[in-house]
């Protein structure tokens, strides 16, 4: 069985960039990754510093040529289960790949976007359905904006889209409005549809809209949807790492789990964490990670010292 110092299991910008700063700490690294991101649907993503305008999966083959550079090994695999054996480390069982051995594990496994079932929305998902206005704002600047109001949180949401253009639409299913948040709505002129969404209109392969109960149609060049996030957290779970009612990991600041020798970086315990941010919580995390095995290799040469081998 093969034995690593950290086992990173997720290999989007947390999981890479964590990978990249341990393996030049000379740790032994594998990256377990089902090459499957969130935002693969995304031409471009935005806010990178040295990288806006990258595509995603751009990002990702870079960030796996630099981390193999330095010797960390990439398994384009799964992982099924994970067996923890306390101070002996970890077991990781993969699909295919068999059973692994690791001393520490740094969960980077994200989160998945939990969307209103809406015909036609999931698959313009990230190309002119978008969630972020800080990703894609700027490319729909000053064009007509539409904002799916369907929770009330949605109301603040369509407050920061304005932004981005001075032609706002807030879908609002009938009677969800408080009048503060309609008085605050009309002060900034976000007009207010309000309604049942039954499906997105597409025309020639492009967004023109959204088709509303009593024959309404509403047209549009781009439609903002605020999804639930929902952590990827099911490995995390079965180890029993501590959890909020929501699901998200409790960490300490350095994103250690309550678990000892488990640690996350990313979406899977920071739902905000646009690309930049999850790379930089990663390679933080990394280093964190490595002052924790220093410390045990420490203890452990002290061990081996005060009990020498005789011959």
């Amino acid at each position: 069985m093969s034995e690593f110092d950290v086992v990173v299991v997720g290999g989007g910008a947390a999981g890479l960039s964590a990978a990249l700063v341990l393996t030049r700490a000379r740790r032994r690294v594998l990256v377990v990754d089902a090459g499957t991101p969130r935002n693969a649907p995304a031409a471009h993503m935005h806010g990178f510093l040295s990288r806006d305008g990258l595509p995603p999966l751009d990002l990702l083959m870079i960030g796996r040529e630099e981390v193999a550079a330095y010797g960390g090994r990439i398994a384009n695999d799964t992982v099924t289960r994970i067996l923890n054996g306390g101070k002996s480390g970890f077991r990781v069982e993969l699909g295919v790949g068999g059973s692994i051995a690791a001393r520490r594990l740094l969960v980077a496994s994200g989160l998945r976007d939990e969307l209103p079932d809406i015909p036609g929305l999931r698959e313009r998902w990230a190309r002119d359905v978008l969630h972020c206005p800080y990703c894609h704002g700027y490319e729909v600047k000053d064009k007509v904006l539409g904002v799916l109001g369907w929770f009330p949180q949605a109301v603040g949401y369509a407050q920061i889209v304005r932004q981005w253009s001075d032609d706002v639409v807030y879908l609002a299913p009938t009677g969800t409005l408080t009048p503060a948040a309609r008085e605050q709505l009309a002060a900034r002129a976000i007009v207010v549809v309000e309604g049942s969404v039954q499906r997105v209109r597409v025309v020639g392969d492009q967004l023109d809209g959204v088709e509303l109960d009593g024959d309404r149609t509403v047209h549009l060049d781009a439609l903002f949807v605020p999804p639930r996030f929902v952590p990827n957290n099911e490995l995390l779970v079965e180890l029993g790492c501590a959890c909020d009612d929501d699901g998200w990991p409790t960490t300490q600041s350095d994103g250690r789990t309550s678990v000892a020798g488990v640690w996350v970086a990313g979406n899977v315990a920071n739902p905000r964490a646009q690309v930049i941010t999850a790379a930089g919580e990663g390679s933080a995390t990394a280093i964190a990670i490595n002052a924790d095995l220093v410390e045990e290799d420490i203890r452990d040469a002290l061990a081996r010292a005060a009990s020498p081998t005789t011959t």
